[in-house]
C-alpha cells in the first residue's frame, strides 16, 4: 500500500467501512465538516449522477459511494496535485466503476458537461471571502480555505446549470455567512429547503450550517434539529458516533 504514496503524503482512516483516504500532512487536510456534509446528503436517491464541486482529495466524494447506491460520482478539483491525490484514493478504495476525478476549474464545466444532467451537486467551498482573515501562507491551503479561485457565488452557479430540474445542491459551510448563503442561492434560483446548525458541545456558537436547496424549487425550509459533536467530557455525541457508524 505505501508504494502508492509521494513525499510527504499519508494514508488517513475515514473511521467508516474500511474506508481510506491519502493526504499530505503540508496541504489541507480534511475535517469534520466533510463527513457531516457526507451524511447530510446520503438521502441522495439510488442510481443518482453527482457530482462534487472543489473535492480536495475526494473524501465527501468517497463516503457517499458507500453511504448511498449513487450510480456515478465526479470530483472536480483544480490543483493538480491534490486531483492526483485523489485519484490514488480512488483506486485505494476499490471505487473506479463509480467515482472520476476531473482536474478543472468549476467555472469551465458548463463548456465541459452537458447541462442539467446530474441529480444532486454537493460542495465543500472555501469558506472565507478573498482578503478576509488570516491567510495561510501554503498556497495549497490558502486555495482550500479561501475564494481566490472560486467564490460562494460561483460555485452556487455552476451548481444550477448542471443540475436537472428539480435537483438538490447540498453545502456546508459557516454560520457567519448564512445571510450570503441564502441571497445567493435564492439570486441563482436554488431554493432553500433544509438547513441544520452544527455546535461544537452545548452552550457553543454554532460553527457549521448545512443546506439543502433544490433548482427551481417552491419556498418551503425546514430547520432541522441541531447537531452537537462533543458531549462535555469531550467524547463524541451519540449523534456523532451514529454517523461514523460506531456503535453506540
Amino acid at each position: 500500500m505505501e508504494d502508492i504514496l509521494k513525499q510527504g503524503e499519508r494514508i488517513d482512516d475515514l473511521e467508516y467501512k474500511g474506508l481510506k483516504i491519502i493526504q499530505n500532512k503540508d496541504g489541507f487536510c480534511f475535517g469534520i465538516d466533510s463527513i457531516l456534509l457526507s451524511d447530510f446528503a446520503k438521502e441522495i436517491k439510488s442510481n443518482s449522477k453527482v457530482i462534487d464541486l472543489g473535492t480536495g482529495t475526494g473524501i465527501i466524494a468517497t463516503l457517499l459511494c458507500e453511504k448511498t447506491k449513487l450510480n456515478h460520482i465526479i470530483g472536480v478539483e483544480i490543483q493538480k496535485e491534490v486531483s492526483d491525490m485523489a485519484k490514488r484514493s480512488i483506486k485505494l478504495n476499490k471505487l473506479e466503476n463509480k467515482f472520476e476525478i476531473i482536474n478543472q476549474d468549476i467555472k469551465n464545466l458548463d463548456k465541459m458537461l452537458k447541462k442539467a444532467s446530474f441529480d444532486a451537486v454537493v460542495s465543500n467551498p472555501p469558506y472565507k471571502k478573498l482578503n478576509t482573515g488570516i491567510k495561510n501562507e501554503n498556497k495549497k491551503k490558502l486555495i482550500s480555505r479561501h475564494e481566490i479561485t472560486a467564490s460562494l457565488e460561483d460555485f452556487v452557479k455552476i451548481a444550477y446549470k448542471l443540475l436537472k430540474d428539480n435537483g438538490n445542491f447540498y453545502l456546508v459551510h459557516r454560520p457567519d455567512r448564512l445571510v450570503d448563503i441564502i441571497e445567493i442561492l435564492r439570486k441563482n434560483k436554488l431554493e432553500p429547503k433544509k438547513i441544520k446548525l452544527v455546535y461544537p458541545m452545548q452552550n457553543k456558537e454554532p460553527n457549521l450550517v448545512l443546506i439543502k436547496s433544490t433548482k427551481n424549487g417552491k419556498p418551503f425550509l425546514k430547520i432541522e434539529k441541531p447537531l452537537y459533536v462533543y458531549e462535555e467530557n469531550g467524547n463524541y455525541t451519540k449523534d456523532i458516533l451514529k454517523i461514523y457508524n460506531k456503535e453506540i
